[in-house]
């Protein structure tokens, strides 16, 4: 299995790295060891417990700027960020350029990281099978002693960074999802848990989030975003935009479930939000061919910008406690007329607060990133998900508007199906996905317009924020 799914990297190996025992060849280190280790990243956010959105988007954040660290020596053009990102954040120095392979460095950093923000998940065997893969093949064409130093000093790096990441408020952020000593406020139009949801907890997940430290100073200074002002006036925004919710879910059609279930990104089954962002870069760096450098600042961009974008919103979310659709909802349009129980999205309600949208900021930061490296028209098909089985959606048919009420227990009712499928889609840029992955929110029932409008407006200037970062 090894063999084959790593065999292909080998075309790519051969000359590429300083030191070699052969003829140096004209080559650009290109992104394959990058690819490779994005992918297994992705694949471990999929299969692991406890993987939040929220514990995530650090990961990447911390993974990603790795990444870039271990490979920049190599580059005439970029420069570290370690300094821009905190003036205490000294990085060792690279071996001296014969003793130097950024693909074997990249390599080394990438095993560590992973092993340190994954190992509770208990895949080292999967990390370390990637390691050695990739290792054995640069060491059969360049000096040991390059092996060695490159080795040595890809696992420094991410030494240090690991430790920095220590420091920022989210260390071992997995184990304490739902912590049970927060004490949840009440009020009108406060959250509440769902009353059915991806948990079954009614703790909020990560309430304490958005004290993290963050990678751009200027996101921690970015001033909080009002919510609107709660309303039972049928004539009022509040009301208006919470009703939309509600009538949107009315008119569904099954292209519209398609868009809300691959952007669901429900994080016990999938790579959740954050990874389906590094995965875009991913296919950004595969489509444009980009060297080692640009794939390794790219997802260093997009794993800074989504751990921002995570903090920053719970900051919002948590300071203001609006509560989701379905409590408003239930408790003013009469919906037990329609439905048995409460009115319930189209999505599994996700345990935290509404405004404002996490998947709306999370997608404009990555699309900001992305556009800005590889450009503002750049057409791709994202397959995130096309692996996944198809899926039936069912919900119970709503009971006539003209049905008499004292008859409603005696009305026999029948399941409507729903088959959903996961296919590719595809965009013509990379803020069409972002907007996309917008609307689906309100479409599943989860966010109103304004949470979503908020989110893409915020997490443009989150992703702005990244991009001012003195990348060269």
């Amino acid at each position: 299995m090894a063999k084959k799914i790593f065999g292909i990297l080998v075309m790519y190996f051969c000359g590429v790295c300083i030191g070699t025992t052969q003829a140096q060849t004209t080559l650009v280190p290109d992104a394959s060891v990058a690819n490779a280790w994005a992918d297994l990243t992705i694949k471990l956010m999929t299969k692991t417990r406890f993987n939040t959105p929220t514990y995530g988007s650090r990961a990447l954040g911390y993974i990603g700027l790795t990444m870039y660290e271990t490979v920049v020596a190599s580059s005439q053009k970029n420069r570290s960020v370690a300094g821009t990102l905190c003036d205490t954040l000294f990085l060792p120095k690279p071996p001296v350029k014969k003793l130097f392979c950024p693909e074997i460095a990249l390599n080394a950093g990438q095993a560590y990281m992973l092993h340190a923000f994954y190992g509770f998940a208990n895949k080292q065997k999967l990390i370390d099978a990637l390691e050695d893969s990739i290792k054995k093949q640069y060491a059969a064409r360049i000096k040991p002693a390059a092996v060695a130093a490159s080795v040595a000093f890809g696992r420094a790096v991410a030494a240090r960074i690991f430790e920095w990441s220590n420091t920022d408020g989210g260390i071992d952020g997995w184990d304490r999802n739902f912590p049970k000593d927060y004490v949840r406020p009440v009020g009108t139009g406060v959250w509440v848990p769902p009353v059915v949801g991806q948990s079954n907890t009614k703790i909020p997940m990560h309430p304490t989030w958005g004290n993290n430290r963050t990678f751009s100073a200027q996101n921690a200074q970015l001033p909080l975003p009002k919510p609107l002002v709660y309303s039972k006036d049928s004539t009022s925004e509040y009301y208006r935009q919470y009703k939309e919710v509600y009538e949107r879910k009315k008119s569904l059609t099954d292209a519209d479930r398609e868009i809300v279930v691959w952007w669901g990104d429900d994080p016990t089954l999938t790579c959740s939000p954050p990874g389906h962002s590094y995965h875009l870069a991913t296919i950004a760096i595969r489509n444009a061919n980009a060297d080692l450098v640009k794939a390794a600042e790219t997802y260093a961009r997009v794993g800074m910008a989504v751990s921002d974008a995570f903090v920053i919103c719970w900051k919002t979310k948590f300071e203001f406690m609006v509560e989701r659709p379905s409590s408003f909802v239930d408790a003013m349009f009469n919906v037990h007329r329609t439905f048995e129980g409460p009115w319930l999205p189209m999505f599994l309600e996700p345990p935290f607060p509404s405004f404002y949208s996490g998947h709306a900021v999370q997608s404009a930061a990555t699309a900001t990133v992305l556009t800005e490296l590889f450009g503002n028209q750049v057409a791709f098909t994202d397959d995130t998900h096309a692996n996944r089985e198809t899926i039936r959606y069912s919900e119970r048919e709503p009971i006539p508007d003209d049905y008499d009420k004292t008859k409603y227990k005696d009305l026999r009712r029948k399941q409507l199906g729903h088959v959903v499928a996961f296919r590719p889609r595809a965009y013509k840029s990379f803020w069409e996905a972002a907007q996309e992955c917008a609307d689906s929110r309100l479409m599943g029932g989860i966010h109103t317009r304004h949470d979503n409008e908020v989110g893409l407006k915020e997490g443009t200037k989150i992703g702005k924020n990244i991009n001012s970062i003195k990348w060269r």
